[in-house]
């Protein structure tokens, strides 16, 4: 970990979230751009993992918790960039950015960063992440042909479809979960593979702390 990187991810996430553009319907959230530094971004595009077989099944992420893969304690010990990504999000000026700009309660919670590979085959029903999810941050990766195609399903309630968002790489979708705030991913056709970065900050009652960036390090917005 680099603190000269760690502070320059800091400074394009605050400026990114200075300059959201934010809506209020169908429930508030915003849209952010050049979320990471280019060198950074480049970095996570690079990531591969092996991607999920989804034998058919699909409409939850948790259906395939076994092939998920998360920014926890083996990836940051393995690729300095995943370190220093989860270091400048772990930081209390990041958190307490969030914090102002969403109104939500981040102080006191756990930063939970999932690289998400979506294939043909996915899709997600309306959820709306209400519960231990203080925060959701959706940032997508890819560049594959057909991607500007695969943005996330906005919905004014379960079975209401209003919108989709764009999807480009280092643009992001954002929002405080609340009882309206349902999204989804409609069944579509994906060339390649979908990535995308899911960024949460989680409550002290999320069991999966293999999930976890720093399982025993408490989010400062102080």
């Amino acid at each position: 970990m680099t603190a000269e990187r760690v502070e320059s991810i800091k400074d394009s996430f605050c400026k990114a979230l200075d300059a959201a553009v934010w809506s209020d319907a169908p429930y508030r959230h915003c849209f952010l751009s050049e979320v990471l530094p280019q060198d950074i971004l480049s970095d996570v595009q690079s990531l591969t993992f092996p991607t999920p077989d989804l034998g058919g099944v699909s409409g939850a992420r948790e259906l395939h918790n076994d092939q998920r893969h998360y920014f926890n304690a083996a990836t940051i010990n393995t690729f300095p960039f995943v370190a220093d990504i989860s270091a400048a999000l772990q930081s209390s000026d990041v958190a307490k950015a969030v914090a102002e700009a969403f109104d939500a309660e981040i102080d006191g919670t756990f930063l939970r960063v999932e690289y998400a590979q979506d294939v043909t085959g996915f899709w997600l029903q309306p959820h709306t992440d209400i519960g231990v999810k203080r925060f959701t941050m959706l940032i997508y990766i890819s560049d594959g042909p057909d991607h500007d195609m695969l943005g996330t399903d906005i919905y004014a309630d379960k079975d209401t479809w209003a919108k989709r968002t764009p999807f480009s790489p280092n643009i992001a979708m954002a929002f405080k979960p609340g009882d309206n705030t349902w999204h989804g991913f409609e069944p579509r056709e994906i060339n390649g593979v979908r990535k995308s970065l899911i960024l949460n900050y989680v409550t002290t009652d999320w069991r999966d702390r293999e999930q976890l960036a720093f399982p025993d390090q408490l989010v400062r917005a102080a």
